[in-house]
Formats: structure tokens, C-alpha cells, sequence
């Protein structure tokens, strides 16, 4: 093999032509990225920049690229693949192995007022400048992102409004019940939440509801969720379903060809379903497999997801996976509605822990990772009181 080529300069692609070197490869290896800056991490993007507690300069990842002997091209985009050549804004660009890292795009509504997401840096030093006292911002969607974005709003004293189409912030993700009891924190910080509200269009001047009213605002800020950037990929017969589709081994249908980070749809063995995780961790992660399998080797890639949100002051943090039938019930650990710090873990029929989320309990956040990893079963009673710790509810 001569020459890789890795599309996407996020931290999935960079952190993959790294682990193409530590893996042995010496040939070419051709890194291509839509973006004009250097490569860089995004959570602080939503966290500490958009909180005015870093500058950008920060974000940007350590990499000697002249050290790595990377080509780098810089703003240029793939706009489709065939069989040994990636189609790029500049021309045809062959290649003996591919990496697939071009992550994913922020969904945007319909309407023509002025919206504004947080996926790059021009994105958060954009929507920075607009943060200040008495700005009136109207923030769509209470997930993860909506939840950043409103709290660095109104710590820079904006009038806040956030409209959930879900019953409970972070339904989606969690369920109602459980992101229910993040609620409260909203009016804590002075935010007006609005739940189970749609949005029927984005205007110029602030929304419009699908039951006809509105809500006037100087800012949008849309943070509904992504979609795989693979539309490049289009009729080159790779396999696609929300995502590039993989095996365990991050291989595609394609031969020679991987895929890592927010496009990848991987087969996880632990959970036995396909999984699309868009978190940091699986950026930094999946590269080191999807390396070995590039260059013929069988690393298998099954991690435990993982993934944290600062918000309203809390340190939320998740791992594990329970959507589908593996969740067969939930446990409490704490009482939300009383207790500062608290956490859920969900199990499995036979009390095996296949998730917990934790609020400012870190420590039940690193030992529910390891038990999940570990898939022990877990003495349901004892989980319950949040003094017993985690690991000590492990059933011998």
C-alpha cells in the first residue's frame, strides 16, 4: 500500500493518520478537510469557548504534521468516490486505502430568519459576539448542545427561551422520565423552557409555532441534532444507512476502505446492535482499529460509549449504551428531586449494567463504565443507596 488517504481534518481523521505511523505504515498519506483551520477538538467549542473561559487557540490539537510527513490539503472537499479515486474540489485524488472522517452537519429548519448552530470554531466565535445581557435568544432543542448553548447564554445575561418538541430536555437521548429531572434547572438559571413545542419556522425576527404563535428574539440558535455527512457518497456503492455501515473492524463495504467518528455506523458486539455514536470519545477511540484493519489487521472495535455535558453548573456525564430490549428496568441512585448529586443506571433482565447517567458523581461514572465493560452482574438493593459504592454492588 502506497498512499492513504484520510477525508475529514476533524479529530477522527487526524487521530487516524496518527495511528496509521504508530501502526507501521510509512507510504503517503493525503489528509484532506473542508475547514481553513488547523485541526481541533469541539466539546470545549459548546463549553468553555462559547463561556468565554478559553480562546480558540486552546481547541487546536498538538500535531506535527511536517514530523508525520502528512500532505494537508486545506479547504478541500470530497464530493464523491469511486473505486481507488476520491473526487475532491481540486480534482481526482487516487488512493490504495481510504479513511472515511467527515463527521456530521448541524440540521437546520425551515424558514428564512438567520440560524445559528455550533458544529465548527466560526460557528461558536460567531455566536459569542451575539451573547450579551438583555440579547433575547430563542434556543431550538433541549438535548445535549441546546442545553450548553442555553447555559452559556444565560451566564452572559440573555433573556433565554428554549422550545423542546419532547416532553422532557434530553428525551431524546435519555427518555422523558429521565431527562424530566433536569427541568428545574432551566428556571434556576432564569431560562424559560418551553416542552412539547414544535417549530414551524424560523423567521427574522424569532419563531413561529406550529400552533401560530410566536417568539420574538434577536438570536436563534438551532441544536436539533446531525446528520452523517455522507451525502459525497452518493452512487459510489459503499454501504450507507444513517451512516457509512461497518463491520466490528470499521471495515466498509468497500475494499480498502474504513470509516471512523461521527459517520460511522459500526456493528458493536457488546450491544449486538449497529451503532452511531457522535461523541469525542469515539473520535478519539475508533481510529487506532480502523488503522489495523487498513493495513490488514483484526483489531475489533467494541468500546462502552461515553459522553459529558456541562450544563447549568453540573458535570453530566454518560456511558453505556440502553435504548432497545437489553434495558429491562432503571435504578435510581439518589433522589433527584432532593439530592445535588444523583445518578440512573439502567439494566438488563438478568441486573447486568448496560448504562448509567451520572450528575456530579464522578466516581459512579468511572466504576459503571468498567462494569458494563466488564458485564457483571450487579445486587439491584444495594445499588439503590447512593453511599454504597458502585463497585461494591457487583454480585460475586
Amino acid at each position: 500500500m502506497n498512499h492513504v488517504v484520510v477525508v475529514g481534518a476533524g479529530l477522527a481523521g487526524v487521530r487516524s493518520l496518527e495511528a496509521l505511523r504508530a501502526h507501521g505504515y510509512d507510504g503517503r498519506i493525503t489528509l484532506i478537510g473542508e475547514e481553513r483551520h488547523r485541526p481541533y477538538d469541539r466539546p470545549p467549542l459548546s463549553k468553555a469557548v462559547l463561556n468565554r473561559e478559553k480562546e480558540i487557540d486552546s481547541t487546536y490539537v498538538d500535531l506535527d504534521l511536517d514530523a508525520l510527513r502528512i500532505d494537508w490539503r486545506q479547504a478541500v472537499a470530497a464530493k464523491g468516490l469511486r473505486p481507488g479515486v476520491v473526487e475532491t474540489t481540486e480534482g481526482e485524488l487516487p488512493y490504495d486505502g481510504l479513511v472515511i472522517a467527515t463527521g456530521a452537519t448541524p440540521i437546520r429548519l425551515r424558514g428564512e430568519g438567520r440560524q445559528y448552530v455550533l458544529r465548527t470554531i466560526d460557528d461558536a466565535l460567531e455566536l459569542r459576539d451575539r451573547l450579551a445581557p438583555g440579547v433575547r435568544v430563542a434556543v431550538i432543542g433541549a438535548g445535549w448542545i441546546g442545553a450548553e448553548v442555553t447555559t452559556a447564554a444565560a451566564r452572559a445575561g440573555c433573556d433565554v427561551v428554549v422550545v423542546e418538541a419532547g416532553p422532557a430536555p434530553l428525551s431524546a437521548a435519555l427518555g422523558g422520565d429521565a431527562g424530566a429531572w433536569t427541568v428545574p434547572w432551566y428556571a434556576e438559571a432564569g431560562v424559560e423552557l418551553r416542552l412539547s413545542t414544535r417549530v414551524a419556522s424560523v423567521d427574522h425576527d424569532g419563531l413561529t409555532l406550529a400552533d401560530g404563535s410566536r417568539i420574538k428574539a434577536d438570536v436563534v440558535v438551532t441544536g436539533v441534532g446531525v446528520r452523517p455527512a455522507i451525502g459525497w457518497l452518493s452512487g459510489s456503492g459503499i454501504e450507507l444507512a444513517d451512516g457509512v455501515v461497518t463491520d466490528e473492524h470499521l471495515r466498509t463495504s468497500l475494499p480498502g476502505v474504513v470509516a471512523v467518528g461521527d459517520c460511522a455506523a459500526w456493528w458493536s458486539r457488546r450491544f449486538a446492535r449497529r451503532l452511531r455514536v457522535e461523541h469525542w470519545d469515539t473520535a478519539l477511540g475508533a481510529p487506532d482499529v480502523a488503522a489495523a484493519a487498513i493495513l490488514g489487521e483484526d483489531a475489533v472495535y467494541d468500546p462502552v460509549p461515553y459522553f459529558w455535558s456541562e450544563q447549568f453548573g453540573h458535570m453530566v456525564q454518560y456511558a453505556g449504551h440502553h435504548a432497545g430490549p437489553r434495558a429491562a428496568r432503571r435504578v435510581l441512585r439518589g433522589d433527584p428531586r432532593t439530592d445535588a448529586k444523583w445518578a440512573i443506571c439502567w439494566l438488563t433482565g438478568d441486573d447486568r449494567l448496560t448504562a448509567i447517567l451520572t450528575v456530579d458523581r464522578p466516581r459512579d461514572l468511572v466504576q459503571g463504565r468498567r462494569i458494563v465493560e466488564a458485564g457483571r452482574r450487579l445486587d439491584a438493593r444495594r445499588l439503590a443507596d447512593p453511599g454504597t459504592m458502585l463497585r461494591d454492588c457487583v454480585v460475586a
